[in-house]
């Protein structure tokens, strides 16, 4: 999906997210930039360097959901997190860094699930034979060189009865009989103890150095073939893949193509000396800015250089400013995109047009209790009204206030949907205001329910 031009990633988030064409537009740009430098000499790849995003704008106008979309659009690791969770280095919190090894494990995981995919016919025959090992024992082996022979030449009852419970076991008739399966037990004590005190963040990683020091537990579970089934063809599968192979991958494609969607930026703006709480706002920018201007991670799987992971950050800015940024950081975002606040006409439109539109959501989710429920276009504005003034009088938290508004709607339908089987309902103007309007007008209790 790469190869994707700008106009059609447009096009793919348009089905989604209403609006916001010059962030949709700079996002698609950045994404095409890649695909791009991947194609020049070597010599000149490496001084092409990611231009990073800041999105600009109110919650609920689409900055999250534009990442969200667009990591489903690219091959490539991609990870949301949250300026605000991380701290100066020698303050209790998450280091920067834990970013890129946050997207290196993913990167691992996708990468090991796209090579399961190649060896998974060959781990489900391994599999099998394991799984007719514990349903029928194999037999005491010849004790003679004549009785080895006698075996070998023709078919014993054991071979005859593997078979029978080979087909058996094809046509599901064995899923529900219990098997012993000695499995193993991942809950080290003291490996847990150091990954919840945070020790994983250091160079050396400890959960994976005790692992390798302390004996392999295993435990036996009486388990369905069913479910034995699967779990020996994921122990099998994990036993063909080259886990050396996965990881150089896994590195080349973070350091290549890797996407960090860092939210709530404008929580750690702020240059002026504070005490407190901000104390270390400035800190982490400081942290941060090595990471986006391009350094070396060591993780477990190796070191990460980050000088190519593009960077999309966002934030309301409603106190803070870009400019508050302190200017090394701001210089490494030289994209800046405002997102517009979202007016009645474009909840209508996100109400209705959206592959995920919210009323195509009820419609189906009702749908499965056989009640029919019919949205005029009068009901429609409606609520996109109601939406548009409980936004001006209270917190404007954009197409948020939609999720609220739909399921105060719908409450007394959802509850006795069951009861309704065959029921077509009808959801006009006069249905919304009668459902929503007093709650709109009594502003104390609107601050509650909507």
């Amino acid at each position: 999906m790469e190869q994707l031009t700008p106009r059609q990633i447009v096009a793919e988030l348009d089905k989604y997210i209403i609006g916001q064409k010059e962030a949709k537009r700079a996002v698609a740009i950045a994404l095409r930039n890649r695909w791009r430098r991947q194609r020049l000499p070597a010599e000149l790849r490496d001084e092409v360097a990611p231009k990073n995003i800041i999105m600009i704008g109110p919650t609920g106008v689409g900055k999250t959901e534009i990442a969200r979309r667009l990591a489903k659009l690219v091959d490539a690791p991609f990870i949301k997190v949250e300026a605000s969770k991380y701290t100066e280095v020698g303050y209790v919190g998450r280091d920067v860094e834990s970013m890129v090894r946050d997207l290196t494990e993913l990167a691992v995981g996708m990468v090991k699930g796209e090579k399961a995919k190649g060896v998974q016919e060959r781990a489900r025959e391994l599999a099998e034979e394991r799984l007719l090992d514990l349903l029928l024992p194999a037999p005491r082996m010849a004790t003679s060189g004549f009785e080895a022979a006698e075996v070998a030449g023709a078919t014993t009852p054991a071979a005859e009865t593997r078979e029978k419970l080979r087909k058996r076991l094809h046509e599901g008739k064995l899923d529900d009989r219990t098997v012993d399966l000695e499995v193993k037990d991942r809950a080290v004590p003291m490996v847990e103890i150091f990954s919840s005190s945070g020790l994983e963040e250091m160079d050396i990683n400890i959960k994976e150095m005790l692992g390798n020091i302390l004996p392999q537990r295993t435990k036996r579970r009486k388990v369905k073939v069913r479910d034995a089934q699967r779990i020996l063809v994921q122990e099998e599968a994990d036993k063909l893949i080259d886990m050396d192979e996965v990881r150089s991958e896994a590195i080349r494609r973070v350091e290549d193509s890797g996407i960090i969607f860092l939210d709530e930026i404008d929580k750690i703006a702020g240059r002026e000396a504070t005490h407190g709480p901000d104390v270390s706002r400035q800190g982490v920018q400081r942290d941060l800015l090595p990471i986006v201007e391009g350094s070396t991670v060591n993780s477990k799987y190796g070191l990460v250089r980050t000088d190519h992971i593009l960077f999309i950050a966002a934030g309301a800015f409603h106190v803070a400013k870009p400019s508050d940024l302190i200017p090394e950081l701001q210089g490494r975002f030289p994209i800046r995109v405002e997102l517009a606040s979202l007016t009645r006409d474009d909840f209508v439109r996100i109400l209705t047009e959206p592959q995920n539109a919210l009323i195509k959501q009820y419609v189906a989710l009702l749908g499965t209790e056989e009640v029919k429920l019919d949205f005029t276009e009068d009901a429609v504005r409606e609520i996109a009204s109601i939406a548009s003034a409980v936004n001006h009088s209270m917190e404007n938290i954009g197409a948020r206030r939609l999720y609220t508004i739909m399921e105060r709607l719908l409450d007394e339908i959802s509850f006795e949907a069951p009861s309704m089987q065959g029921a077509t309902v009808d959801i006009n103007d006069a249905y919304v205001r009668e459902r929503l309007q007093q709650i709109v007008k009594n502003e104390d209790l609107s601050r509650y329910i909507l």
